[in-house]
């Protein structure tokens, strides 16, 4: 494994074997990883519903927020290690170093590496399941504060920090430095202008 030279960096290297082919194949629509993608969505979900009906099904609040932080706990270690490598080859770690400096590492496999090319399915479970999740429990934390529901704001922020921090460290891996991020914003937005430019324009002459 190669070691990032800039925390602002993503490394492109090989996530698998070294010897397989340097094709391009193109994107297959069937999801390849059936059991991966199920435990993608399932410990988030899971954890989700456990916050809103456990004051439905049950009086303990500590034995919800036992089960609920355990659910997200797996959600985060399954997603940061598993899943995130095989449903779209990228993935995102820390390590030390010799001189005992912590450094952030992100992975993403090159277009050309591997065998077996991303699924457009899979991709699509992958990023909405990433993106969603954290967008709920930020949710769940302004009502929760709204409401005082003190006792459940601890919860609530655990599930935005461990959820956010995958959202964080895989956008991290797709993008790279935040120069990359902030050209592919004004691209699409550049892109969203000329579109609505257009289409006005050609209103207009009809």
């Amino acid at each position: 494994m190669m070691r990032q030279d800039s925390l602002d960096e993503t490394e492109d290297v090989s996530l698998f074997d070294a010897d397989e082919e340097n094709t391009r194949r193109p994107k297959q629509k069937k999801i390849k990883h059936p059991l991966a993608s199920f435990f993608h969505l399932f410990f988030r979900v899971s954890a989700i519903l456990v916050y809103i009906l456990c004051e439905l099904v049950s009086s303990s609040f500590i034995a919800c927020m036992v089960t609920i932080i355990l659910l997200l706990s797996c959600d985060f270690w399954a997603v940061k290690n598993i899943t995130g490598r095989l449903m779209v080859g990228l993935r995102w770690w820390n390590q030390v170093d010799d001189d005992g400096k912590s450094h952030w590492v992100y992975e993403s496999r090159k277009a050309g590496q591997g065998k077996k090319s991303a699924s457009d399915a899979e991709s699509r479970i992958f990023w909405l399941g990433l993106v969603t999740c954290p967008i709920i429990w930020v949710i769940f934390a302004f009502s929760a504060l709204f409401s005082f529901k003190v006792k459940w704001l601890a919860v609530v922020i655990m599930g935005v920090t461990l959820q956010g921090a995958n959202l964080y460290g895989y956008i991290k891996c797709k993008v790279g430095s935040p120069k990359n991020l902030t050209s592919i914003a004004s691209n699409y937005l550049g892109g969203q202008f000329l579109k609505q430019t257009f289409s006005r324009n050609t209103q207009a002459e009809s």
